[in-house]
């Protein structure tokens, strides 16, 4: 049978394909335009989005598992909502959703509040899933490494709490793994919650010392300026995306993004191997430079 991927050309949507085309699975990704797609051999390409409703009943056809990943919209609840409807209409009964980490405390900031509606939803309408709850991706860093390198300082207000920082690769791989696991699996699985984190709890301090350390030169990290990071994003985003941001990064800096004891064991074990460091990640952006 086949794997549905949503958001299938995007940072972790691509890296799930790669891993699931790795393992041998029939793969079909669902695309707004297939001339992005752009994916390994064997992969079917299904042309919609989460709002077409036509396009979306086509996709789930013959579709056993699904990937389901909303990046943030302002309609991304009712996106989710169409797609779990039409996967129940065409009897998928198998997801992977990837939610966000404690989607059921940042309860103030929009993206996190949709998707813990999705997350209950999931549940209540009987699916059998994996939720995902990954931390920070560190990849979200590659948009302000020419602030670090180009004027010394690391600009994300992220706070002393401290985030649990992962690679996106690994979460694609995680997920891919979740997504064979049940798609093989002959009796339903239950539904699970996973916290997709790094290996080390990072505060802007420490960030900013990993990358002094990588480059060979001081960067600073300036502070917990949420207004401004507001002012700056709203440079190349809608203004409620910008506000949005704005709020995640306040509940950072008063909640951070803390994983569960025996979070980064089990990742390690579902892996087989060590989770990528923010120093990993540094590192090979300056290696490439």
């Amino acid at each position: 049978m086949t794997i549905l991927v949503t958001g299938a050309t995007g940072t972790v949507g691509r890296q799930v394909i790669e891993q699931l085309v790795k393992r041998g699975a029939d793969v079909r990704a669902l695309v707004r335009d297939p001339a992005k797609a752009n994916f390994q051999a064997g992969v079917a390409v299904a042309q919609g989005d989460l709002l077409d409703v036509d396009s979306l009943r086509g996709a789930f056809s013959g579709v056993s598992t699904l990937f389901l990943l909303n990046a943030v919209a302002s309609d991304e609840l009712t996106q989710a909502l169409i797609a779990l409807n039409l996967a129940r209409e065409a009897g998928v009964e198998r997801i992977v959703y990837l939610s966000v980490i404690h989607s059921d405390l940042y309860v103030n900031v929009p993206h996190f509040a949709g998707k813990f509606a999705v997350e209950r939803m999931i549940e209540k309408m009987g699916f059998n899933a994996t939720i995902l709850r990954p931390a920070y991706f560190m990849n979200n860093d590659l948009t302000i490494k020419d602030v670090v390198t180009g004027y010394g300082v690391y600009p994300m207000p992220i706070g002393s709490k401290g985030l649990a920082m992962i690679d996106a690769r690994d979460i694609g791989e995680i997920a891919a793994i979740e997504l064979i696991r049940r798609e093989q699996s002959a009796p339903p699985l239950p539904l699970d919650r996973i916290n997709l984190v790094g290996p080390d709890l990072l505060a802007g301090t420490d960030v900013a010392g990993i990358w002094s350390e990588v480059l060979g030169r001081p960067i600073a990290y300036p502070g917990d300026d949420t207004a401004g990071f507001e002012e700056n994003l709203r440079q190349f985003m809608p203004s409620w995306m910008a506000f949005d941001m704005r709020l995640m990064s306040e509940r950072f800096l008063t909640d951070g993004m803390i994983p569960e004891p025996g979070d980064v064991a089990r990742l390690t074990a579902l892996l087989g191997r060590s989770l990528r460091s923010y120093r990993d990640f540094a590192s090979e952006i300056v290696a490439s430079a």
